[in-house]
């Protein structure tokens, strides 16, 4: 599985932890930016940067992962762009529930969440996210490709 993970400066600190955390514990990542702390960039350009790569990729489970001060902004870009199934999470049920039924594709972390609690949350949610297969059911797969007729 291939990850791409990508954060505006809200949610710079937060990836580097997360980019730390997934390579220590095997996963392929690549950083997609910001590249360094920039108060003045743009969430748009960095959940198009994961979603293209996520798109574009080889790998067989491609995945993304954003982080911005609310993870909703991050996700509601990502989420323009047809094949991209993005949530905001921030529990370990609500990640589990959004890879089984939906297929979630890309994650929005909200860094003022996870910044104030200890690392195991965002790392439980992340693990749990990353580990739970798509269910697959004829229904869940039908609603997939009707979210992908609306865009």
């Amino acid at each position: 599985m291939k990850i791409y993970v990508g954060a505006d400066h809200q949610g710079f600190h937060l990836k580097e932890d997360v980019l730390a955390y997934l390579s220590k514990h095997g996963y392929e990542v690549e950083d997609v930016g910001g590249a360094s702390l920039d108060p003045n960039d743009d969430f748009p350009t960095f959940a198009q940067a994961v979603a293209l790569k996520v798109l574009g990729s080889d790998d067989a489970d491609p995945r993304g992962v954003l982080l911005c001060g609310g993870g909703q902004g991050m996700a509601m870009a990502a989420n323009r762009f047809r094949g991209i199934r993005a949530s905001v999470i921030w529990d370990a049920f609500e990640a589990k529930m959004t890879r089984n039924d939906n297929d979630s594709n890309v994650i929005s972390l909200p860094a003022r969440i996870f910044t104030q609690l200890d690392d195991s949350a965002w790392q439980g949610v992340l693990e749990t996210w990353l580990n739970t297969p798509f269910a697959g059911a004829v229904r869940y797969k039908r609603r997939n490709a009707e979210l992908d007729e609306l865009s």
